[in-house]
């Protein structure tokens, strides 16, 4: 029971320690109206194990924080990222499915968030249009590539207690 939890913490840390570089390195690319996260990629991982919910949420948190992001963008970005994450671990059997929910999350959440926290001028359903086609490089195409060579490793990479 001691060993599940501390595999739980140590791969929900390791997530979220990923997302935070991955959206760092990337900042440029992390934020705005037009946005390719790469770290979004990861919301793939609760397909593997449910220790990503919380690491995906905790390392958007961080990353958003350490990339200079607003109070509102904090919370709410990071939120989409939590839902989305819940999303892909309830299609986790429905293997092409998973990054649908972090795609629609961010699509819909992240245009407010511009227009009513950034204060960005542009119309909301342009925006989303933009920030849905980042979220579907980031998580359908990066994301499912992703998906696809960690299921030949799950075993090593996602072990249980």
């Amino acid at each position: 029971m001691e060993n599940k939890k501390i595999l739980f913490l140590t791969q929900a840390a390791a997530i979220a320690a990923l997302y935070v570089v991955l959206t760092i390195v990337f900042a440029p690319l992390s934020f705005g109206e037009v946005q390719v996260r790469f770290a979004e990629a990861l919301t793939v991982l609760p397909y593997f194990t449910p220790a990503a919910i919380p690491g995906l949420f905790a390392g958007c948190i961080i990353g958003n924080l350490a990339g200079g992001a607003i109070p509102l963008d904090i919370f709410f970005g990071s939120v989409a990222t939590l839902i989305g994450a819940l999303g892909s671990y309830a299609l986790r059997r429905q293997k092409f499915l998973v990054p649908i929910p972090p795609i629609l999350a961010n699509t819909v959440i992240v245009p407010f968030v511009l227009f009513y926290g950034y204060g960005i001028n542009l119309p909301i359903p342009f925006m989303m249009l933009t920030v849905g086609a980042g979220e579907v490089v980031s998580c359908y195409a990066l994301g499912m590539g992703a998906l696809l060579v960690l299921e030949k490793y799950k075993s090593v990479i996602f072990k249980t207690a």
